[in-house]
C-alpha cells in the first residue's frame, strides 16, 4: 500500500496551487481550513487530480466540497488507497 502523509499532499498543494506567503505550509495546517490556508476550489480540484493521478486511486466527485480540511482531505485519500488492498 501506498501511504499518503501531509507532507506529500502540502508538496502537491505548492506544486499544483503555489503557496500564500502569509501562511507556513510547514506549521500545524491539519485542521486549518483550506480556505484559512488560501485555496479555493479549483486549487482543491486540480491537486485532488493530482492525487488521483500520482496515486492511482479514485476519489468521490464531491471530494473537493467534503473535505474542509487537510486531516478530512487525508482520511478520504487514505481511506481510499486502503480499499485497493
Amino acid at each position: 500500500m501506498t501511504s499518503f502523509e501531509t507532507k506529500d499532499l502540502v508538496q502537491l498543494l505548492r506544486e499544483c496551487a503555489g503557496e500564500e506567503e502569509s501562511v507556513d505550509l510547514d506549521g500545524d495546517i491539519i485542521d486549518a481550513t483550506f480556505q484559512d490556508l488560501g485555496y479555493d476550489s479549483l486549487a482543491l480540484f486540480n491537486t485532488v487530480s493530482r492525487i488521483e493521478r500520482d496515486y492511482a486511486v479514485e476519489l468521490p466527485d464531491d471530494v473537493v466540497a467534503e473535505a474542509g480540511t487537510p486531516r478530512q482531505l487525508l482520511d478520504l485519500v487514505r481511506a481510499r488507497l486502503t480499499e485497493r488492498v
